[in-house]
């Protein structure tokens, strides 16, 4: 893992696209991985790309190619490697071993920024147990290093034996942790179930898309806000007003990446239910990205993986930060190619309301039109009703009162079980 200390690390940066990857693409992934290690607190020094056609099963990249990456270690006082694929046990360990410096891949730069943001007792524990079913086939290299201090004689026993021991530790540590998140998944479930009257909204997109920031502007209140990669991991919830009298709990959820490692959405099962438990998704898109396409591909990857497959909106932000034909060329391709879907920006005034009003539809949607008698001197069913739900028509009839008016169902189930209130059908307005 990158450590930080008075001095950045100095990092080179290495891709291996096959043949048929465009030269855009290629720097948009090179792009992205410089800036997840800056966000890891590493200093980019220089790149190195080889087209292959399949990765070489000794060194991933050819050997001719590994020594100019070690002639080049030296020129530019490089002492780590970032790969942007990720390297069996053994391609690490003779890379580490020809190289001459650390080598990383992705998955673990990605788990070593989860390790340096995680800030709850829950985020640090998913993020400890994919660390630790990532590090477990991985042993064998670590203990190399010990054997080259220690001798080659000798060693093979004591090394033997304390990697068997540490690998039960490891497993120890790892049941520990998944009985922690499974209580956690618990407890998260019984929350859920204390708030079921709500309409559940979760946010969704790629890392850095603008998740946190829409939330905050929705609902009013303060949140973490950066412009870099994983910002946050812990989700967050908080309750919106969209106008009209709707309101909804709306939640961000931690972004997804290219190439998002298995280990952490496992890891994040717990944080991710909240999805899968939602009654809406909304699918936020940086537009102003030049590859927010493949962003968006990434994005309903992770979630097919999750098997979430939910009713969704897409909404493309940042459209402040495009032209005027990028954003007519953005709308008429959106109308021809995708399903709902809206623009938005934080930045200007009224740059949500596309997205409020499409939630409010959404909930009206969800809120069957009823008939409501009661009496008038039922005040907390009357309450209720305009706390709840949306009152369309009320009328005054002696000793009792008669609603029109759109209720979520779970309120209607409770009313029709209560004495003294009747409720029917109406016909959509």
């Amino acid at each position: 893992m990158i450590e930080i200390g008075s001095e950045p690390e100095r990092a080179i940066l290495v891709a291996a696209p096959p043949f048929d990857e465009s030269e855009e693409v290629v720097d948009e992934h090179l792009e992205e991985l410089i800036r997840l290690a800056d966000t890891a607190g590493a200093v980019v020094v220089g790149q190195l790309v080889q087209r292959i056609k399949s990765p070489n099963p000794a060194l991933f990249i050819g050997r001719g190619k590994a020594e100019q990456l070690r002639e080049q270690l030296g020129r530019d006082g490089a002492s780590l490697v970032i790969f942007d694929d990720d390297l069996s046990p053994a391609q690490g360990s003779a890379l580490e071993k020809s190289l001459g410096v650390r080598v990383m891949d992705r998955t673990e730069l990605i788990l070593d920024i989860f390790a340096l943001r995680a800030r709850t007792a829950e985020a640090k524990a998913q993020v400890e147990l994919a660390q630790l079913q990532y590090m477990r086939t991985r042993l064998k290299r670590m203990w190399t290093h010990l054997s080259r201090i220690a001798g080659g004689i000798g060693a093979r026993g004591p090394g033997e034996q304390q990697l068997e021991t540490d690998r039960r530790l490891i497993d120890r540590r790892i049941a520990r942790l998944r009985r922690e998140l499974q209580g956690i998944s618990r407890s998260r479930q019984t929350r859920r179930k204390a708030g079921r009257g709500e309409f559940r909204v979760a946010i969704v997109g790629y890392t850095n898309a603008g998740k946190s920031s829409i939330l905050q502007a929705l609902s009013g209140r303060e949140l973490f806000v950066e412009d870099r990669l994983f910002a946050t991991l812990d989700s967050t919830t908080r309750l919106v007003d969209l106008g009209e009298g709707y309101q909804a709990l709306a939640t961000d959820t931690v972004g997804f990446i290219r190439k998002l490692p298995h280990h952490l959405v496992a890891s994040f099962r717990a944080t991710l239910e909240e999805i899968e438990e939602a009654d809406f998704l909304i699918h936020v898109v940086d537009v102003s990205s030049p590859s927010w396409e493949h962003q968006m591909e990434a994005v309903d990857e992770v979630l097919r993986d999750l098997s979430i497959s939910g009713p969704a909106l897409l909404a493309f932000n940042k459209v402040d930060q495009l032209t005027y034909h990028e954003e007519s060329a953005l709308r008429s391709r959106a109308a021809a190619l995708y399903g709902p879907h809206v623009l938005t920006t934080v930045r200007e005034e009224g740059g949500l309301e596309p997205l409020r009003s499409a939630l409010r539809d959404r909930m009206r949607a969800d809120r069957p039109m009823v008939h409501i008698t009661l009496a008038a001197k039922d005040g907390r069913t009357l309450a209720e009703a305009y706390r709840e739900g949306e009152v369309l028509e009320r009328r005054e009839n002696g000793g009792s009162i008669e609603l029109t008016a759109r209720v979520p169902a779970a309120v209607i189930g409770r009313w029709r079980r209560k004495p003294g209130v009747h409720v029917t059908s109406a016909d959509a307005v």
